[in-house]
């Protein structure tokens, strides 16, 4: 992932007002952040801990969208659907996010399940164990990051329409 300055964070956010862009708190590690080993940028807000916040880069672009934490749990243990990771390392919960423009306005939003705290790029990074002889578990790895970019670019590309 490209780095990101606090302009570029706060302009990129599509389903959000000028006042809720303002008051977005950003990640107080932002200076120190491995951009090198980041597919997005995604982190909880400690004031308001019902909300997250995901920046991805789409077409060279920043784009981010406000998220909502759903108040029900999920009843069994759930998958994350970025980065499918099957050990389940961490807890998994439903977010929501407003779309853009007057559909948002209506009312209308998606939702996905994800990382609590959107641990998803340090999760497929992880070297999968061998499936089969010859397995090339590195290739595995690639795909699994590559696919992790497109499934997060497709829900932010979603939410801006």
């Amino acid at each position: 992932m490209l780095p990101l300055t606090e302009k570029d964070i706060r302009s990129s956010f599509v389903n959000a007002s000028q006042r809720e862009r303002k008051e977005v708190l950003l990640p107080p590690t932002l200076d120190e952040l491995d951009w090198e080993r980041r597919d997005f940028l995604g982190w909880r807000d400690p004031k308001s801990p019902a909300l997250g916040y995901v920046v991805a880069h789409v077409d060279d672009a920043p784009v981010g969208v406000i998220l909502r934490q759903s108040g029900d749990r999920p009843g069994a243990k759930a998958q994350c659907s970025w980065c499918e990771d099957v050990t389940l390392p961490n807890e998994v919960v439903l977010f929501s996010a407003r779309r853009s423009g007057a559909a948002g306005r209506n009312g209308n939003t998606v939702a996905t399940l994800v990382c609590s705290h959107f641990e998803c790029s340090k999760n497929v990074r992880v070297l999968p164990p061998s499936a089969y002889l010859g397995f090339d578990r590195e290739a595995a790895r690639q795909h699994r990051i590559e696919i992790l970019r497109q499934r997060v670019q497709s829900f932010v590309t979603d939410i801006a329409r």
